[in-house]
């Protein structure tokens, strides 16, 4: 008794459209079929949502410094012990 055969599915069809009524069903079918195409609409706006956003504008470029006017300055000796 392994799940349900094709011969199932449809005698289930049959006792529901008579059951429920044409009109009825297929009406219900019309609601299941938007909700699957809702489903898949919020999906790809998730898709969507989820891209990175773009990079953010460069910062202007800032202008060159000035060289030092001590020709002569040299980098500080550090006499401190190193660990």
């Amino acid at each position: 008794m392994g799940g349900l055969s094709f011969i199932h599915i449809l005698i289930f069809a049959v006792i529901a459209v008579l059951l429920l009524g044409g009109g009825r069903f297929s009406a219900m079918m019309g609601d299941v079929a938007k909700g699957v195409k809702q489903f898949k609409k919020g999906m790809a706006e998730e898709d969507e949502a989820a891209k990175p956003a773009p990079p953010a504008p460069r910062l202007n470029a800032q202008p060159p410094v000035d060289p030092n006017p001590d020709q002569h300055l040299q980098p500080m000796k550090d006499d401190r012990p190193h660990q």
